[in-house]
């Protein structure tokens, strides 16, 4: 492994990448100790702490300790996860919009720019929800009379352009970077909160012969759950594909035995970043909507988007079920789009490529998306599991539920996805990588 880190280093390009990675990682980590101007900043942190919930939590989570500082970077990139969500479900029902996805790299492009305004939005709708449930935490000033106007253009403008500043340093990430920028956002922050989580598990372990079984059985599971997502992760069915021979002047081409990797999570991290995002979206403009008091129907909704060690049983279920069932959905749906069964079976047929016992053209298609489906299910139950199970364990645990299953797969996916990435540069200036 030294010796790969060194090979790494030795090239300039990926020294370049992993130089700028880290800096725009600083920038970031940096960003999320900057206050929004005009809070008083020497009671937000108590207090934010005392009335946190499983949603300050999970924001607080994504946002690397971001939110429980009201810092610029609070909202995260949550609003451009959610633009994404929505754009992605357009494009089922507006032809244009599925038009402009076919359409290459200035089709991306087009799309890129809908989504970033479609998070503009969203973040103004977030900010304002937020100004109206955290306006108290403001200077004096900036609460009452004339200056009440300002304090919230201030308030929501901070958090609009923090968000908008970190969906362009995701963007670059993923342009001159290593790995997925948005994913590798959402990575550090969890990475940053992994000493306040030991801690906390520390401190309950300290409290007697039964909580330090339960903590050593946290971390066993946690083992065990990280073994079975690189498992899951790096498994794949391989379809066979033969290329027939045909001769062209007096060389011969093809007679080559080869196969198509369907991986079982081939979506990745995506789904659970999504359902995250999702979940904490009713929540958001709950509270929105009644100024942080919900009553009534929306006080039980509220409670189910809002659970905690302390919620009843039957709020942990209803969360669990919406949260996993989800996930599943967004993993079909994420699978869908960067996987094509019609456009890798026509290159195969224009290639003289066959998958053995099947004829080429539609049923070839209808076979490679048969079996999508059958593996893309496995790896969707799996990812679902791994989740929800920590939730429904929430009532035995001081843990936050934002500490569990989905944290471990985030990490471990985003983790394996900058491995792959440059194992494929290593591999392709004849270096060998970490996986082989």
């Amino acid at each position: 492994m030294l010796q790969t880190i060194k090979n790494i280093f030795s090239v300039k390009d990926i020294r370049k990448k992993i130089i700028f990675t880290i800096f725009i990682i600083l920038l970031y980590r940096l960003g999320t100790f900057i206050t929004i101007p005009g809070i008083d900043k020497i009671t937000v942190m108590e207090q934010l702490s005392a009335s946190s919930n499983g949603f300050t939590d999970m924001i607080n989570l994504i946002s690397g300790g971001a939110f429980s500082r009201l810092s610029i970077f609070a909202m995260t990139i949550g609003p451009y996860i959610t633009a994404s969500i929505v754009l992605n479900l357009l494009q089922v029902v507006i032809p244009s919009l599925e038009r402009l996805a076919k359409e290459g790299e200035e089709g991306r492009k087009k799309l890129s720019k809908y989504t970033k305004y479609l998070t503009l939005a969203f973040s103004v709708i977030e900010g304002l929800g937020l100004y109206l449930t955290y306006k108290a935490y403001l200077l004096p000033e900036l609460k009452y009379g004339a200056g009440a106007v300002m304090g919230g253009i201030l308030f929501i403008g901070s958090l609009v352009a923090g968000t908008a500043l970190l969906t362009w340093l995701g963007d670059k990430i993923t342009e001159y970077g290593i790995g997925n920028g948005i994913s590798m956002i959402v990575f550090i922050g969890i990475v940053a909160g992994i000493p306040s989580g030991a801690s906390t598990l520390w401190n309950f372990a300290k409290g007697g012969i039964t909580n330090i079984l339960i903590a050593i059985a946290i971390i066993l599971v946690m083992i065990v759950v990280v073994a079975c997502v690189i498992y899951v992760q790096q498994a794949e069915r391989k379809i066979p594909v033969n290329y027939a021979k045909r001769v062209v002047g007096r060389k011969m081409y093809g007679g080559q035995n080869t196969h198509i990797p369907i991986k079982v999570a081939m979506a990745g991290v995506m789904p659970i970043i999504f359902a995250m995002s999702f979940m904490m979206f009713p929540s958001t403009i709950i509270n929105l909507c009644t100024k942080n008091n919900p009553t009534g129907f929306w006080a039980v909704v509220n409670n189910i988007f809002s659970v905690t060690s302390a919620s009843k049983w039957y709020y942990l279920l209803s969360y669990a079920v919406i949260y996993m069932g989800l996930i599943i959905a967004f993993t079909f749906v994420y699978t869908m789009f960067i996987v094509n069964p019609v456009e890798i079976s026509n290159q195969l047929k224009k290639n003289g490529g066959f998958i053995p016992g099947i004829r080429a053209g539609k049923n070839t298609s209808d076979y490679i998306s048969k079996v999508l489906k059958y593996i893309t299910t496995v790896g969707a139950i799996f990812l679902a599991i791994v989740a929800v199970f920590p939730i429904l364990l929430q009532s035995l645990t001081p843990m936050s539920i934002t500490f569990g299953g989905t944290s471990i797969l985030i990490l471990v996916s985003v983790a394996l996805e900058i491995l792959k990435n440059l194992e494929t540069q290593m591999v392709s200036r004849h270096y060998t990588g970490f996986l082989n």
